[in-house]
C-alpha cells in the first residue's frame, strides 16, 4: 500500500522550508525471490520492487546551493560542490552521488531542494539506499528533462553507490528499484541487462519478511570480500579456458572437478554461485507452473548454501529459518539480501499468518531478547513522479 500519510507530510514540509511548491516522486524497496550474490558475478537473479517506499519532494532553485532534507532523521543538509572528500550525513552521500553522476555527462546549472522520507525498515537487506538513488535519479532526470533510459538511471544509481558510499553492489536493486512491476516479479540477467517478467500468482500464500532486527558490522567489508574471492575463482578458472568472464560461465562439474581450487574458501564460493544460478532457472520453471511447493524447497535450499557455502548468514537468521521447517504452513524461508543481519523471506499461508508472527516472536525473543519486526509485502511499480 502506498504510504499516503507520509506523502502528505513530506509535501507539507517542503514550503515550510523553501516556500516553493515541488513534485512528488517515489521510489520503491525491494526483495529478491532467489539469486542471492549472482548479481555481480554476471548471472540470473530474480527481484520484485515491493510496497515499502521512500517518498521525495524535489523542486530545483536558484540559491547555488543543493538543500537536502531527511523527515526520519530530522537533519538538513547544504551542500555547494559535489566533491567526495566532505563531511556529510551518510544519507547525503547518496543524493550528491546521483547528482555528480549526471554533472559528469553534463553541467546541471541548477540546484535542488529535496525532502524525502521512507517506510522501508532500514538495515533489513530491502535496500532502501538503491530507492533513495534511484528516486533522486528520476526526480532529476524529469525535472531537466532530460529523457534518460530506465536503464540509464539504473546504471547512473549503482555508480552512486560504488563511488560515494564504498560499497561495490551489483545492478540489482537499482534495476529493480527503477523496472518493478506490480504482481510481478522479473528474472534479470546481469551480463546483458534484460529481463522477462513473471505474474507472481501465490493463491492462498503470502510473502512475509521477519526482520531480526540486527545488522553485525561484518556486512559491508565481507561484502566486498566475496567479490574479491569470486574475482579470485574467475582468474583461477580462466588458466583453464580463457573464455570464463565471470563464475556464471564455469559449470558445476568444472567446479567439482576442482576442489582445491586455488583454496577452500575459492571452492566454498564458486559452488554456491554456481548453484544458485541453477535454482533460479528451476525458480523460473516453477513459477510458470504455479508450483509453490518447489518453490518453497528451493528458498530452504539457498538458505543452506548461503550459511555454509558462502557463509553470510548468521546465528539470528539461522534460527528464524530453522524455526520455518516445523512450520508446514511455511512452504519455505531464507535469509534475504547481503548477510549478516537484515531479514528473512518467508513463503506463508494466508490463514497462519498471524500464529506465525506470535510464534515466531515468541521464540526469536526467548532466545535473543530482542522481537522481530514482520512485514507483509507485495510487489509493486518502479520509481515514477507521484504528482
Amino acid at each position: 500500500m502506498f504510504p499516503d500519510q507520509l506523502k502528505n507530510k513530506i509535501e507539507q514540509k517542503f514550503p515550510e522550508l523553501f516556500h516553493a511548491k515541488p513534485n512528488i516522486y517515489a521510489a520503491p524497496g525491494r526483495i529478491n525471490i532467489i539469486g542471492e550474490h549472482t548479481d555481480y558475478n554476471m548471472g540470473f537473479v530474480m527481484p520484485a520492487a515491493i510496497d515499502k517506499y521512500i517518498v521525495f519532494a524535489v523542486q530545483m532553485n536558484s540559491a547555488n546551493v543543493h538543500r537536502f532534507y531527511s523527515i526520519d532523521y530530522n537533519q538538513y543538509q547544504e551542500v555547494q560542490s559535489l566533491g567526495k572528500d566532505q563531511k556529510l550525513y551518510f544519507w547525503a552521500k547518496y543524493l550528491m552521488g546521483v547528482l555528480a553522476q549526471f554533472e559528469k555527462e553534463q553541467p546541471l546549472n541548477t540546484c535542488f531542494d529535496v525532502v524525502f522520507g521512507g517506510d522501508i525498515p532500514l538495515g533489513a537487506g530491502l535496500s532502501s539506499s538503491a530507492a533513495l538513488e534511484s528516486g533522486m535519479a528520476t526526480a532529476v532526470n524529469h525535472l531537466l528533462g532530460l529523457n534518460k533510459e530506465p536503464l540509464e538511471l539504473v546504471k547512473l544509481a549503482q555508480k552512486a553507490e560504488h563511488e560515494y558510499a564504498g560499497v561495490m553492489c551489483g545492478i540489482m536493486d537499482q534495476y529493480a528499484s527503477v523496472f518493478g512491476k506490480k504482481n510481478h516479479v522479473f528474472k534479470l540477467d546481469c551480463r546483458t541487462n534484460t529481463h522477462h517478467y513473471f505474474p507472481l500468482e501465490l493463491g492462498d500464500y503470502e510473502l512475509w519478511l521477519v526482520n531480526t532486527k540486527v545488522k553485525h558490522s561484518l556486512a559491508s567489508s565481507e561484502y566486498n570480500d566475496r567479490r574479491a574471492e569470486c574475482e579470485r575463482a574467475v582468474s583461477y578458472f580462466q588458466t583453464h579456458d580463457s573464455g570464463i568472464q565471470s563464475l556464471s560461465d564455469v559449470s558445476l562439474e568444472l567446479i567439482n572437478q576442482h576442489p582445491q581450487m586455488p583454496d577452500a574458501v575459492s571452492y566454498k564460493r564458486s559452488k554456491f554461485i554456481v548453484e544458485e544460478l541453477l535454482r533460479v532457472d528451476e525458480a523460473s520453471r516453477v513459477l510458470d507452473l504455479g508450483n509453490l511447493e518447489e518453490l518453497g524447497k528451493l528458498l530452504y535450499q539457498t538458505h543452506h548454501g548461503l550459511q555454509h557455502e558462502y557463509e553470510v548468514s548468521c546465528q539470528e537468521l539461522d534460527f528464524l529459518v530453522d524455526e520455518t521447517r516445523i512450520m508446514p504452513q511455511v512452504l519455505g524461508a531464507r535469509m534475504m539480501g547481503g548477510g549478516f543481519g537484515g531479514c528473512t523471506l518467508n513463503l506463508v499461508h494466508k490463514d497462519f499468518s498471524g500464529d506465525f508472527e506470535k510464534k515466531l516472536t515468541t521464540s526469536y525473543q526467548n532466545k535473543f531478547s530482542i522481537a522481530p519486526e514482520f512485514y507483509l509485502v507485495q510487489p509493486e511499480d518502479g520509481a515514477r513522479l507521484v504528482s
